[in-house]
């Protein structure tokens, strides 16, 4: 996935709260629609006319909005199912980060699978963000420093676990990261044959050698 270190781009406030995965992405698009083309069918029920001409009144169908790559969100964003498809869709439509008081927690997790920077703010922090952002000045927010500012604003910082913050910084989900110590695991699982060879299997010990 795409490193994320920082990112200067047009923040759209969002500030319904209670947004679940359906809503994201309708579970219909879920199967059978490939992940490429599910940015187009992200909030569908709200960004869309009947006719599947855009509704004017949605936030990022609205001129200063199109392109946002930021959303400021009410609380408790991602709520409802599992579905990674949401942060998928998300994704699709460019969305790389999300300014919101609360998140669902399996909707948080799948975010920084996927390239996705979910921060979390108080509630007053993200009512000054959202009025602001009807500015048009663009939002710049950076991981490196775990902070953010609009135009000449002061940074505010925010907080973010440093195993996610380093996996989102590489463009690394969990095992890619896993998987930069092939070497140091394959040593390890040398070292312990030799120690306690009773404890492996001999018939897949030469498959469970991590390889890199």
């Amino acid at each position: 996935m795409e490193p994320f270190k920082k990112l200067s781009a047009i923040a759209a406030p969002f500030p319904q709260k209670n947004v679940d995965t359906d809503f994201i992405i309708r579970v219909e698009r879920c199967t059978g629609t490939p992940r490429e083309q599910l940015g187009s069918h992200a909030f569908e029920m709200a960004r869309f006319l009947k006719d599947g001409s855009p509704d004017p009144d949605f936030v990022l169908n609205q001129p200063r909005y199109r392109g946002a790559q930021i959303l400021v969100c009410g609380e408790f964003f991602g709520t409802g199912s599992s579905r990674e498809m949401a942060v998928w869709a998300l994704a699709g439509m460019g969305i790389r980060c999300l300014i919101a008081p609360s998140f669902g927690q399996i909707f948080y997790g799948n975010c920084f699978q996927n390239g996705v920077l979910p921060i979390v703010l108080d509630e007053r922090a993200i009512e000054e963000l959202a009025a602001t952002a009807g500015t048009g000045a663009a939002m710049t927010v950076d991981l490196v420093q775990r902070q953010l500012w609009i135009g000449d604003s002061a940074p505010l910082p925010f907080q973010i676990d440093d195993l996610r913050r380093e996996s989102l910084l590489a463009g690394l989900d969990v095992i890619g990261l896993t998987l930069q110590d092939s070497a140091l695991i394959s040593r390890w699982q040398q070292a312990d044959r030799a120690r306690r060879p009773w404890i492996w299997d001999p018939v897949s010990t030469a498959s469970s050698v991590v390889t890199h």
